[in-house]
């Protein structure tokens, strides 16, 4: 049976080392990009055994991209820059999303790639709207200028509009994917999307408002998807929303992890579950968000909120010192 090469962007990114991973553990080919060696030296250094070749591209420049796929059968398009909340200038935070999904398709399209699987976020879908009891789908988009948008949600919802305008010619397949809030065990010494709620969390410091409500999805589960969208051939066309169960609150959070550590970490969950008083009302309606498509056409299924939130923790806690009383 031939071996199937896949391009996976930004192998040094949480999802896209997780996706890396479950490549590899299938029997994959797999190649990535980075934008310098040293990107290269951070995946080399968490991967077990088997490691991807590796290309140098930026998502703000041609070079490099020719070389990323020549000779590969899909791409995994997971590279983008990450900053929510204001920006000095959005465009630094659109313009490598957009542009760079834009580059990735030419190169991708050039080579003769069957099919590109686009990491989006539910930022493309359930942001810019006012609060509401609407079950969010793969039918919806973000209002670019609607309410509590921002310039990553702005950057995620332009990019991925230009890549269904770039493929509507059927010059080759798209699938994007858009996971809410994703937690899970990280890889190497970086903390980052929604993880950094749970190391706060274990830092003795409150991320928010104890009773914001935050839709989350394990890391695992989205690597999964996205070898399910690459490999599914009903699934060329479509959006598919992930998520792993309903919103959890911080509250919520602080619980499961109070809970967790009771035995191996008291102190820690002691001082966790302190951060939380009573009587504290939840902020905002939760947005309610459907993955009823990625079940139905992918045959996915994500593990609970719990299972996310305490592996995140059991990674960090193998890897930082966390503050005891």
């Amino acid at each position: 049976m031939t071996q199937h090469r896949v391009l996976v962007t930004g192998g040094s990114g949480f999802i896209a080392g997780h996706c890396i991973l479950h490549l590899l553990d299938q029997g994959y080919a797999v190649r990535t990009t980075v934008r310098s060696p040293a990107g290269e030296s951070a995946v080399r250094a968490v991967l077990p055994g088997d490691d991807p070749t590796f290309v140098t591209a930026d998502l703000l420049a041609d070079d490099g991209w020719d070389a990323a796929v020549a000779g590969v059968d899909f791409v995994l398009h997971v590279a983008s820059p990450v900053r929510l909340g204001p920006v000095d200038d959005e465009n630094d935070v659109i313009a490598p999303a957009r542009d760079g999904t834009l580059r990735v398709l030419r190169a991708a399209r050039d080579a003769g790639v069957k099919r590109v699987v686009l990491t989006s976020a539910f930022h493309a879908a359930g942001f810019g709207h006012p609060p509401t009891d609407h079950v969010f789908t793969e039918e919806d988009w973000s209002v670019l200028d609607g309410p509590g948008m921002d310039a990553y949600g702005r950057a995620k919802t332009l990019a991925e509009r230009a890549a269904w305008d770039f493929v509507a010619d059927g010059s080759m397949e798209l699938v994007t994917l858009l996971p809410v809030a994703v937690m899970g065990p990280i890889m190497g010494g970086e903390v980052s999307g929604a993880n950094h709620i749970v190391r706060q969390l274990l830092d003795g410091r409150l991320p928010g408002s104890p009773g914001m409500w935050i839709p989350i999805v394990d890391v695992r589960d989205v690597a999964r998807a996205h070898v399910l969208a690459m490999t599914e051939g009903a699934a060329a066309g479509h959006r598919f929303l992930l998520s792993g169960g309903p919103a959890i609150t911080v509250r919520q959070i602080g619980g499961i992890l109070s809970g967790h550590l009771a035995e191996s970490a008291p102190d820690v969950a002691a001082h966790i579950a302190a951060l939380f008083p009573s009587g504290v009302a939840e902020t905002e309606r939760a947005k309610k968000v459907s993955s009823e498509k990625a079940r139905r056409v992918l045959g996915w299924r994500g593990r609970g909120a719990g299972e996310a939130v305490r592996a995140a923790a059991d990674s960090m806690i193998r890897r930082f010192p966390v503050p005891r009383t």
